[in-house]
């Protein structure tokens, strides 16, 4: 009797991971932050740790109060001029590839490493169903992107990842269950549990490819 065969490991990260689209929107906005307020990213970080508050949060309001900037732009400063070094890794498309493996390793270690098996199983069938899909771990999911986001591999607990979907007005089934993305008017609507390899079947398979063709 022959033994089952193995899944085959994952090959190596730079030629798993796609660079994420949120990368690119970082180097526009590093681009334009000078033109738009007189200072470059160096020369803010620059003076924010010679003159702003050393605590993030307090350092943000300093930025929109004393300096009049907008929101996003002090919280980006101040995350980058005050805060944890350790989560500001992938301004550039090198520093997120060279960052992206190491985001997966950490959402799978500890008391979730049995799903590890799972996700890397999924994210093999999800390279498969097109020419044109794009892997891009972020810390807590790996979205799945063609032009858009289509899906996304969530591990929800420590004995399920939720597989997410960008399905639109597709019914809600027993299985196909919503995840009040319609309602928010977000991308991914639809999420199926996988909890073992036999929840990988032909319908997760048609559901992933549907989201994928929406996605042209």
């Amino acid at each position: 009797m022959k033994s089952a065969a193995r899944p085959q490991p994952l090959p190596a990260a730079t030629a798993i991971y796609s660079v994420h689209p949120g990368v690119a929107l970082m180097q526009k906005w590093i681009a334009e932050l000078k033109p738009r307020t007189g200072c470059s990213l160096d020369q803010w970080i620059k003076h924010i740790r010679v003159l702003g508050p050393k605590d993030e949060k307090e350092c943000r309001e300093w930025l929109k109060e004393k300096h009049k900037l907008r929101t996003n732009t002090a919280w980006w400063l101040a995350a980058r001029a005050v805060g944890d070094p350790a989560s500001i890794v992938d301004d550039t498309p090198q520093t997120y590839l060279a960052a992206c493996a190491g985001y997966v390793e950490r959402m799978y270690a500890g008391s979730k490493a049995g799903l590890r098996p799972l996700h890397d199983a999924l994210v093999r069938l999800a390279k498969e169903i097109g020419d044109e899909v794009k892997v891009c771990p972020c810390h807590s999911i790996v979205p799945l992107y063609r032009h858009h986001v289509f899906a996304e591999i969530r591990p929800a607990s420590n004995k399920r990842i939720d597989l997410g979907f960008a399905l639109d007005d597709e019914p809600f089934t027993s299985r196909l269950l919503d995840t009040g993305g319609r309602a928010r008017r977000a991308r991914i609507t639809h999420k199926v549990a996988i909890t073992s390899q036999g929840d990988i079947d032909l319908q997760v398979r048609r559901w992933l490819k549907q989201a994928y063709e929406r996605d042209e």
